[in-house]
């Protein structure tokens, strides 16, 4: 998402597809010009994508790292090292849905496991529920 994109969409994107339909008008019979009814699907389509797009850039929120409550408290932008019931250790860095890839450390904000941890600090606990379970989490450093 970003506004390059939109811009994009709305400029390149709306010429292209308004060519399209002229182009397929000046076919004839638009009952049965498939060209044409393609063309008027994608244009909703592309209308459809537009109008989340802005929707997405009016509601969102710039959050920098540094304002979060404090350095040792978990929040967004925070990075995370959590053991499991088993010992098993995690680190996660807590970042837009967006910017989210569990496998590579970072960790939804809108996640169960993000929501758990909010507002905790160093050596608290926070019960999680998963699709497996419940899953006790400690945390065991925050930076």
């Amino acid at each position: 998402m970003s506004l390059a994109e939109l811009q994009e969409l709305e400029g390149e994107g709306r010429r292209e597809i308004a060519e399209r339909i002229k182009t397929a008008r000046e076919w004839g019979d638009l009952k049965e010009n498939s060209e044409y009814h393609d063309a008027k699907n994608d244009q909703a389509h592309l209308e459809t994508k537009i109008a989340r797009l802005r929707e997405k850039i009016s509601t969102a929120v710039l959050v920098e790292e540094g304002e979060r409550a404090g350095a040792d408290v978990v929040g967004f932008g925070s990075t995370v090292v959590v053991a499991d019931q088993n010992g098993v250790q995690r680190t996660w860095t807590i970042v837009s849905s967006h910017d989210a890839a569990p496998g590579e450390g970072r960790l939804s904000a809108e996640s169960p496991v993000a929501r758990a941890l909010a507002g905790r600090r160093s050596g608290e606990q926070a019960a999680v529920v998963l699709p497996r379970g419940e899953s006790l989490l400690t945390i065991l450093s925050v930076s």
